[in-house]
């Protein structure tokens, strides 16, 4: 821990600890079940920043149980509970730290492409479309402006990385690592995801201008939504009512510690600069807005 108020990494005893993330740390409990622990860690540029963003942690928890919840008719995912007092012992023993950002979840074996949808061209969509008229090999109508909803919403899935920058692959490239017919499954099932989710958050006041899914294999051949679903740091998210296409948008999500970062000269390799206090405040300000904005709840 950091101070009193933000947990920068865990260390449980008792508990095997089988990796460490940009974000998450993650615990074996049994031959069936994990232990995910969000901290409050911020990454940006692929750097883990050295300033954590207190409560962040909570709100991916949250907002991800609340997601697997809501999206359970649309596919099955990994999630059993958040609640501590229905963990194991060894968990329980470290309930001060662990309440409210850990999630109990089934093992998997985690398919190695991230699954994302684009409903609205930005960041590096955007990028890529000024430069080739397309976005990860879907060709899109001239004349696009940064932020303009597309006409339907894009599957690009891209190659996982621990370390360093995920990299957009073509469908074609996806068959061949998990094979034809997970790849037809995990793209139906994002684009069905996003559909929903994209409806209701629109109703909430938020656009998802795009989201990043993960999928794994369980013990009896179930194919599961695994990681988190839909928060901050895996989409971005939008003010409705600001919205304004032909210029980057205001957002819930951390692109506004991206937006920051670019304001330095700093070359986005580690490692990377701390931030401002008033910088990591109105991101938790922003992160626990957009729980509250979806949720219609306080976290």
């Amino acid at each position: 821990m950091t101070g009193t108020r933000t947990v920068a990494e865990t260390s449980l005893p008792g508990l095997e600890l089988l990796r460490r993330g940009k974000v998450r740390d993650v615990y074996a409990l049994d031959a069936e079940h994990l232990l995910i622990v969000a901290t409050d860690r911020i990454s940006a540029f692929d750097s883990v920043l050295p300033t954590q963003i207190e409560r962040k942690g909570e709100v991916l928890t949250a907002l991800s149980r609340f997601w697997f919840e809501r999206l359970a008719h649309v596919t099955p995912h990994h999630l059993v509970t958040t609640d501590i007092e229905r963990m194991p012992d060894p968990v329980r023993e470290s309930a001060e730290t662990l309440r409210g950002r850990s999630m109990l979840v089934r093992r998997t074996e985690v398919f190695p492409v991230e699954c994302v949808v684009r409903g609205y061209l930005a960041g590096s969509g955007w990028k890529d479309y000024q430069r080739t008229g397309e976005v990860c090999g879907h060709s899109l109508p001239r004349g696009l402006r940064e932020s303009d909803k597309l006409s339907e919403p894009l599957f690009t899935p891209a190659t996982k990385a621990e370390e360093g920058h995920d990299e957009n692959i073509s469908e074609s490239r996806m068959r061949e690592i998990v094979g034809a017919e997970v790849t037809e499954h995990l793209r139906d099932t994002a684009l069905a995801l996003y559909r929903e989710a994209e409806r209701y958050a629109r109703s909430r006041g938020i656009i998802i201008a795009d989201t990043k899914f993960e999928f794994g294999l369980d013990g009896d051949g179930r194919i599961l939504l695994v990681d988190e679903a839909l928060t901050p740091d895996s989409s971005r998210f939008w003010p409705a009512d600001l919205y304004e296409p032909g210029r980057s948008q205001p957002s819930f999500d951390k692109q506004f510690v991206r937006d920051y970062l670019e304001t330095l000269r700093w070359d986005k390799r580690p490692p990377a600069p701390p931030l401002p206090p008033e910088v990591a405040a109105a991101t938790t300000a922003r992160y626990l807005e957009a729980y509250r904005l979806l949720t219609g709840k306080e976290l």
